[in-house]
């Protein structure tokens, strides 16, 4: 085809259904960069859901409407803050929101246009972060901005090339400006996920190809090559394959082939990712035996790791249901109140308590399933107030509520608390009869005294300054960072508690989660009372899925 030389208005719906697609595709690549060791919201799926709901704003457009550049940049605009999940979400929504800022004063998108735009866009996603750091999305976005800026072309088409060329240079050198990404041997994840927007671009305007994952990746950092089962179906709900099964696998890279078609036969969501004789595999299976067979038959596997994918289920169904039907208990009534409490909730049994606190609205979410400031308006809009305050209970969210007052007519204010345990401490301080601002003044107190702490479970080798981690292993973590690494949630909780609590210490919240065990409890309650006699110690039991134990010492 003969490329386009400006973007109409069908032409950007087109790329913005292209660039959800390629996400999309994409978007278990992605997740698989995160390098921290714990559980959290995925990079990879939270963009895909972001521009989802992009498009679903165009695609919401009367027929007049969806023909007007400006009408498609004002959903744009407007779906991608309603949709923004998790701090990637948000980044990226900031992104879109300021390349639509510009091109919705034009009747169409030429190269002078997208260079105007794109600039705007990297000046948003920097305005929208209060520390930026460097090696991250937002240095790709800036150079590929300036790549675009500075190209000697009116050609839209050369102009987005130039900018996707210099902008996987630049990805390419995320781990050189940071070190967590160089020790894990990845490149920002963020920043791969936006790439696929000049992708997108160049599907529409020249009629390329979106890539296969992961044809991002000719860098010396990132994987060689990657295998994905793309016949698979799309795996968002609970598969009836319980088990996930990971490993290290040394082999010839010309017995991969026939390694991938035995796999392909023992399950799905398989991922075979590297080259040069190492390969990082991933399947979900019921039979663990013959996955691991199929590595020995071939190579050396190693770091094997095996995760009982039923034992995650819990979380997923809570926030699919979403909070109105985590009642065994109905929510109190919605009686008029000066200010009003919104609280984010990762489960059934965090929610009964905040209700017994004095919340009035609960948003299902957690550190891997984050909420959107769609449904988080939702909830503010059900509110029986006039004021109300948001307690984000995870640090993943905070960005996505504080984007809510400009969304709302009514008066909103964030507590920023990054833990439940800190959201409970708050919420001794509300009171529905005084305002928004001095409740949130009080309560931003009451949460900032907390010392939070939690165990979970390693998901990928890392490393820690508790010393070297790896996949399986039970770490403890408070607002620094992992303290330690144990062989149980017990020895984990006990060592980690024994960093925390100390002689002025009052009160220890313990929150129990869906793995937490009779034993492993009470060999953290029995150390308190022994090595720490002059502490309350409070047990409430939260059903919180991955965290078989969250800390809040007072």
């Amino acid at each position: 085809m003969t490329p386009l030389t400006a973007l109409s208005a069908t032409d950007l719906r087109a790329v913005m259904e292209a660039f959800r697609d390629a996400l999309a595709t994409h978007r278990e690549l992605i997740n698989r960069l995160n390098v921290y060791p714990v559980p959290d919201g995925d990079t990879g799926t939270n963009m895909t859901l972001t521009v989802g709901s992009v498009t679903e704003e165009i695609a919401a457009l009367d027929p007049v409407d969806a023909a007007r550049l400006p009408a498609v940049c004002e959903a744009i605009s407007h779906g991608s803050l309603m949709g923004a999940r998790g701090n990637s979400g948000v980044i990226l929504s900031q992104v879109l929101r300021g390349l639509a800022l510009v091109c919705r004063q034009y009747d169409e998108i030429d190269a002078k246009v997208f260079r105007e735009a794109l600039c705007a866009a990297s000046e948003a996603a920097y305005g929208a972060v209060m520390r930026p750091v460097e090696g991250t999305i937002l240095t790709v976005v800036r150079d590929s901005a300036a790549a675009a800026g500075g190209a000697e072309t009116d050609s839209l088409t050369e102009m987005v090339d130039r900018a996707r060329e210099v902008g996987h240079e630049s990805l390419a050198r995320t781990p050189e400006l940071l070190e967590v990404l160089a020790e894990a041997g990845v490149v920002d994840a963020g920043a791969a996920g936006f790439l696929l927007l000049f992708d997108a671009i160049l599907h529409v305007t020249d009629g390329r190809p979106l890539p296969h994952p992961p044809e991002v990746a000719d860098k010396p950092r990132a994987p060689s090559a990657v295998w994905v089962d793309s016949d698979q179906p799309d795996h968002d709900g609970a598969s009836d394959l319980r088990y996930e099964v990971m490993y290290l696998l040394e082999a010839p890279n010309t017995a991969i082939d026939a390694f991938k078609d035995v796999w392909a036969g023992l399950g799905d969501s398989i991922v075979v990712v590297g080259g040069d004789g190492i390969w990082n595999c991933h399947i979900h299976t019921n039979d663990i035996g013959q996955s691991i067979e199929a590595a020995i038959q071939v190579g050396r596997p190693s770091r094997i790791r095996v995760t009982d994918l039923a034992e995650q289920v819990e979380e997923v169904l809570w926030v699919r249901e979403g909070a109105a039907r985590e009642a065994d208990e109905p929510a109190p009534p919605r009686v008029p109140v000066r200010s009003a409490i919104v609280a984010v909730s990762p489960a059934r049994g965090i929610g009964r308590i905040f209700h017994s606190l004095g919340v009035q609205e609960l948003v299902a979410g957690g550190q891997t399933m984050n909420p959107s400031t769609r449904e988080l308006l939702a909830a503010v809009e059900r509110a029986p107030a006039e004021e109300v305050i948001i307690l984000p209970n995870n640090s993943n969210i905070v960005a996505v509520a504080q984007q809510l007052g400009e969304a709302t007519a009514k008066t909103v204010t964030v507590v920023p608390t990054s833990s439940v345990t800190e959201g409970f401490a708050s919420l001794l301080a509300y009171d529905p009869e005084a305002t928004g601002a001095d409740n949130a003044a009080n309560m931003a107190e009451l949460a900032g005294g907390v010392l939070t702490g939690e165990v979970t479970q390693a998901v990928r080798d890392s490393s820690s300054v508790a010393g070297p981690i790896r996949a399986g292993n039970w770490l403890g973590l408070d607002a620094a960072g992992v303290r330690v690494v144990g062989d149980s949630p017990g020895a984990a909780g006990v060592a980690l508690l024994e960093t925390l609590v100390g002689g002025e210490h009052e009160i220890v919240t313990l929150i129990e989660g869906a793995e937490a065990t009779a034993a492993d409890t009470r060999r953290i309650t029995e150390w308190l009372t022994s090595e720490r006699p002059d502490v309350t110690v409070e047990t409430h039991r939260g059903g919180q899925a991955h965290y078989p134990y969250w800390f809040g010492v007072e």
